[in-house]
């Protein structure tokens, strides 16, 4: 059967691993991460930059051994295994690592050639189509834009046909309407029973997946689809709408529960865990500055997220090397 009619659901988990460690030296990089992602399923890996995503997703497709831990990817072992999970999985890298001197066509030809496929003609065809390249495809790729180089890369990851794809920031720096289409494709790559784990930083791109994790310094810190993800933290927020926002939001971040203050647009998110002391704050606040709009708004993903980056340390003054290993 071919991986583009694979039927969600079916063989198990795509990934099911459980307590992944990893160092670099003395660097513990991956902290008894454990995930679980269904057959047809878009589960979204966040976390700032120096993680551990980037080492999770390399561990999962078989480019480094965990030093501990066990699991399965696409039913076969990650340790013991992982020359047959590498032809399984496609895997799209941060940096566009294709050849600008070739072109579109001869990227893929080339591609297929390594994966050793006996259709590789017909293969290359169907991916420029399939991706909408077909009437660039004797364009070099050193001269594509970084919505159509994305393009070109996710045609290389689905030449041979995955069940599985692992996406590492596919779409850092490429513009808005780029980054829709592109999500729009791996919809109905998912509805066709192929599994994506992406790693992203953009909070709309995390409201599209249909599970998340974020990982904070090798530890995961939260799971599941985002309302649950939300309602874990068990964050209240209100807006505040007036002047001088910013000098305010200096003052509430140390005022009685108030765990984070955030500037969205002309107002200011106040959220807190103690729902009653937050709103005791808030009162207060009123009463001194009649003027202020006080309202309470339902707790969105970022403020999770931000509330998430918040609470957890550190990584952020780690070497520079070692950010770039993980």
């Amino acid at each position: 059967m071919s991986t583009r009619d694979l039927p969600a659901g079916n063989g198990g988990p795509a990934i099911d691993v459980n307590k992944l460690n990893k160092h670099f030296g003395a660097k513990h990089v991956v902290k008894d991460v454990s995930l679980r992602v269904q057959r047809g399923e878009i589960f979204g890996f966040l976390g700032p930059n120096g993680s551990g995503k980037t080492t999770c997703i390399r561990m999962l497709c078989g480019l480094l051994t965990p030093d501990s831990g066990s699991g399965t990817c696409l039913g076969a072992d990650i340790v013991k295994e992982s020359a047959r999970i590498k032809r399984q999985v496609g895997y799209m890298t941060q940096k566009f690592s294709y050849w600008d001197d070739l072109t579109i066509r001869e990227n893929l030809d080339f591609v297929a050639r390594l994966y050793r496929m006996p259709n590789r003609v017909e293969a290359v065809d169907r991916a420029l189509q399939d991706l909408g390249l077909a009437h660039r495809a004797n364009q070099l790729a050193g001269t594509l834009s970084g919505g159509w180089k994305q393009r070109l890369a996710l045609a290389a990851c689905l030449l041979h046909e995955p069940q599985l794809l692992l996406l590492d920031e596919p779409t850092a720096g490429v513009d808005p309407s780029a980054r829709r289409d592109f999500w729009e494709e791996l919809h109905v790559l998912a509805a066709k029973g192929i599994s994506v784990l992406v790693s992203t930083h953009y909070m709309d791109e995390a409201e599209r997946c249909h599970k998340l994790a974020y990982i904070a310094y090798g530890e995961l810190l939260a799971q599941g689809t985002a309302r649950e993800v939300v309602d874990s933290l068990g964050l209240s927020t209100c807006a505040v709408t007036g002047d001088n926002l910013v000098e305010l939001g200096a003052r509430l971040r140390s005022a009685p529960g108030v765990a984070q203050t955030v500037a969205f647009g002309a107002a200011l998110h106040v959220s807190g865990t103690d729902a009653a002391a937050l709103q005791a704050t808030l009162a207060q606040l009123a009463q001194a500055q009649p003027a202020l709009r006080i309202e309470p708004i339902d707790t969105k993903l970022e403020h999770a997220f931000i509330y998430l980056m918040g609470r957890s340390s550190g990584n952020e003054a780690a070497p520079a090397q070692e950010r770039r290993a993980q």
